[in-house]
């Protein structure tokens, strides 16, 4: 059975899709990922969704959904949860089922870029390769093997690695 992975951030429309997308593609049946967000706005950044599909992903089942869909009854089993803004960090989130393990993971928003449509391109894709990172260190981890606070202080120090990397 995969591992279940929770992306939060607060409008679910760029940064935990990214996360979402990538690891479901690089950890196809070791991981199960999904996002969801504080408040989210309903739609996933058109800006996003551009990248993904140039990057090959199918676009078609990501949506903006509420992390409300993930703490109730019928809810998909999640051990993990990474909260990618610190608007998300910095809120009371619902129990999870089963109390999984929470870490937080910053990214800044690419969606909060002005200008022109290759300058915001050009943010979604920074974004997206300092997200690849953290997913290729994610996969080189025993994950199945760590307890809970192993596995905390693991996911922690895969933030710590990257810190500075984006500024």
């Amino acid at each position: 059975m995969p591992i279940g992975v929770l992306i939060l951030c607060t409008g679910n429309s760029a940064r935990s899709v990214m996360v979402e997308a990538i690891l479901n593609r690089r950890g196809k049946g070791r991981f199960r990922a999904y996002s969801a967000g504080s408040k989210p706005v309903g739609v996933v950044n058109p800006i996003g969704v551009k990248l993904l599909k140039f990057k090959g992903y199918d676009t078609s089942g990501f949506r903006s959904k509420s992390w409300d869909e993930f703490s109730g009854a019928g809810a998909p089993d999640v051990q993990i949860v990474i909260t990618v803004c610190s608007n998300a960090a910095g809120e009371t989130c619902p129990i999870w089922p089963g109390a999984p393990v929470q870490v937080h993971w910053g990214f800044p928003d690419p969606a909060a870029m002005t200008g022109s449509e290759e300058n915001k391109l050009a943010a979604f894709s920074e974004i997206y390769d300092a997200i690849d990172a953290y997913i290729t260190d994610l996969l080189a981890l025993p994950v199945e093997a760590k307890s809970a606070p192993d596995l905390k202080a693991a996911l922690q120090n895969i933030a710590i690695q990257h810190a500075g990397e984006l500024l």
